[in-house]
């Protein structure tokens, strides 16, 4: 199964969130987000959207505005993530084939689907955080802030 860029874009912010979370940073703008993963603003605006409308991300208006990780990434399963920004999860189309309802293949791959996400939902964004680390780049950058905000 492949996961469509949206999932491979949320699956990014949120980890981005848990690693700056973990330093102990506060808010995180949508376009530097945007900008370190090379995504369009816009794409990073809808997904931190539906992130937040599903209480997966807090989200903070105004100038000093931002994003946050709404629950601790403890509570966050993988396979909660891909569900939600998944527009469909069925690993095959069977929807009109003429052998749908003789189709030996039909449950094996809906087994193989179920195991995937068993296994997703068996994961969490703390667990994908604890084997990740900032790149030295947003790391620097998150110091030159902290040294900043001191002054």
């Amino acid at each position: 199964m492949r996961l469509t860029t949206y999932t491979d874009y949320a699956l990014r912010m949120l980890l981005h969130a848990a690693l700056m979370a973990r330093e102990g940073a506060g808010l995180m703008s949508i376009a530097q987000v945007a900008a370190d993963h090379t995504i369009s603003r816009n794409h990073a605006m809808k997904v931190v959207n539906v992130l937040a409308n599903a209480g997966l991300l807090e989200t903070v208006r105004g100038r000093s505005g931002g994003f946050r990780l709404g629950r601790p990434a403890e509570a966050i399963t993988l396979g909660e993530v891909v569900r939600l920004t998944e527009p469909c999860i069925t690993p095959a189309d069977c929807d009109g084939c003429v052998l749908s309802s003789t189709c030996g293949l039909k449950g094996m791959l809906n087994r193989a689907m179920n195991a995937f996400l068993a296994e997703l939902d068996s994961q969490t964004l703390a667990q994908a955080a604890a084997s990740s680390r900032l790149p030295p780049r947003l790391a620097m950058r998150r110091e030159h802030v902290r040294e900043n905000a001191v002054l």
